[in-house]
């Protein structure tokens, strides 16, 4: 079993002192987090971004969680373990890893280490880098749980709006997947790439009005609700009777419920849990070549508020990532040797 490595006393994280802008984010020195329990201690080398990141940032979102500042925001990550919660674990120091932390709660992943349940992390896959991995958890198990919600099968004609964003991109993938006929909105400069994730069907937002298109759909996953051109009460529309809309951005439109009822469809908020199970089978699917994650940008960590800038600018074609760490093998913290050629490998690659 390989030996935990000595720390160093403190790490670099990207922060908040307080909500707002973008430009609220900067570089500073903060003590290693501390592992307890069935935590495990990981050392960062890529860190995804999502839209919650940025809500919480500006204030919405998990902001009001915030127990003290300075804070360090981020979900996703891929990395080293350094620590495990104990000897016969099958996660051990050296072991490349990947999941979903629970900021602000504790502190996030936009930092060199971070404590992590052992419910919520999972082996990387083996077939994509950390820069992609850390892209991966909470867009595709967000995707997982509404597709599976939504009862993806064969026969069912599933709707799939912002197709091509982090949560979408996965989602047409899982839906085609489970053997759903999937339909697909997106952009113009989307449309080639939604009908490579594998969706049979793609309608183009900026030139036909989906809900003029179609009916009798089965289920929606709703990635927009009404923060653009109402889309979640046209969908409803466009539901068979008793069909089902599965909406992520549960803040967007607080009268879902009563429109749904009134159209005579079911509707339903969806919130992700963290689950290593859940991460284990989309491992499985992307390390044989089934889903796959788009990396639409990488910023290195000094650059986060221009990263978060790319997010709310909007036409994200998969998903943005932090570069934490220069080299694998750095962050293994192990003499492994065969850790140490992985992260050689990666550096060059």
């Amino acid at each position: 079993m390989p030996l935990s490595p000595v720390l160093p006393p403190s790490m670099r994280a990207l922060v908040i002192d307080r909500t707002g802008g973008p430009e609220e984010l900067h570089l500073t020195d903060l003590p290693l987090p501390v592992a307890v329990s069935d935590e495990l201690l990981v050392r960062v080398v890529a860190a995804g971004i999502n839209p919650i990141d940025a809500k919480t940032r500006a204030g919405s979102g998990a902001a009001a969680a915030i127990g003290g500042y300075p804070v360090v925001l981020g979900n996703d990550f891929s990395g080293i373990v350094v620590r495990a919660p104990y000897d016969t674990f099958p996660l051990q120091p050296g072991d490349a890893v990947y999941g979903m932390a629970r900021t602000p709660r504790i502190a996030g992943t936009y930092a060199e280490y971070v404590t992590v349940s052992s419910l919520s992390v999972a082996k990387k896959p083996a077939a994509v880098s950390h820069t992609e991995a850390a892209g991966i958890p909470l867009a595709a198990m967000t995707a997982w749980g509404m597709v599976t919600l939504a009862q993806a099968a064969p026969g069912q004609r599933m709707l799939v709006h912002a197709g091509s964003g982090g949560v979408g991109h996965f989602a047409v993938q899982f839906a085609r997947h489970f053997g759903a006929h999937v339909i697909a909105t997106g952009s113009t400069a989307s449309v080639e790439f939604l009908h490579r994730l594998g969706a049979h069907e793609v309608i183009d937002y900026s030139t036909t009005r989906f809900d003029a298109e179609l009916r009798d759909i089965d289920s929606v996953i709703d990635l927009i609700g009404n923060v653009h051109d109402q889309t979640g009460t046209r969908s409803l529309t466009v539901l068979r009777p008793g069909g089902l809309l599965v909406n992520a951005p549960t803040g967007s439109w607080p009268s879902m419920q009563q429109e749904a009822a009134a159209a005579g469809v079911r509707a339903t908020g969806y919130k992700v849990p963290a689950d290593a199970r859940v991460l284990d089978a989309i491992t499985a699917l992307i390390d044989n070549g089934t889903v796959r994650v788009n990396i639409d940008q990488v910023f290195d960590l000094a650059d986060g508020a221009a990263a978060h800038r790319a997010l709310e600018g909007g036409h994200t074609r998969g998903k943005i990532v932090l570069r934490v760490s220069d080299a694998e093998q750095d962050a293994a913290g192990t003499s492994d040797p065969e850790a140490a050629a992985a992260g050689q490998a990666e550096s060059a690659a």
